[in-house]
């Protein structure tokens, strides 16, 4: 099952150095049959960038933890469907990872680029208001291959 979990740069960094996702229990977001529900759609592309969206703003309030990031981080990771339960009373698309996600399970990375920072300062700032959320999400995070996960956390 392709998973998207939230994290932060420090997070990335802590993938680059660690070679695996440790926090188990992990909430994640995920093509659910609650969202497909929710979001009225079958179309797999759309459910998965919904699914996305969340764990986007997911890792924006994670940043309120993190002095001084500004950048939303996404993992999108393929797990046995026997490591996912569902969570969808938390959110539609919410899931929970019972086990350690390897590198190797890691598809891509999307993250934010410079441009999107002073948008999530101002949510940061102004306490994650439903407005300012929504604001960061005019950017798009961008998507990286694995291989460039190094440079990520150069860049950051």
């Amino acid at each position: 099952m392709r998973v998207f979990i939230p994290t932060t740069p420090a997070g990335l960094s802590a993938l680059h150095a660690d070679g695996m996702i440790v926090a188990t229990p992990l909430t994640a977001y995920a093509v659910t049959d609650a969202l497909r529900e929710w979001y009225e759609s079958q179309d797999s592309e759309e459910l998965e960038y919904a699914a996305m969206t969340q764990a986007a703003e997911a890792s924006l309030r994670l940043l309120a933890g993190e002095p001084g990031a500004r950048r939303r981080v996404v993992l999108a990771a393929d797990v046995p469907d026997a490591m996912v339960a569902d969570a969808s009373h938390e959110g539609p698309a919410t899931v929970t990872v019972s086990a350690t996600v390897p590198r190797k399970r890691v598809a891509a990375v999307h993250m934010d680029t410079a441009d999107a920072e002073a948008a999530i300062a101002a949510a940061l700032a102004g306490g994650l208001t439903d407005e300012l959320v929504e604001a960061t999400e005019e950017h798009e995070l961008l998507w990286f291959a694995t291989q460039e996960i190094a440079e990520l956390v150069r860049s950051r």
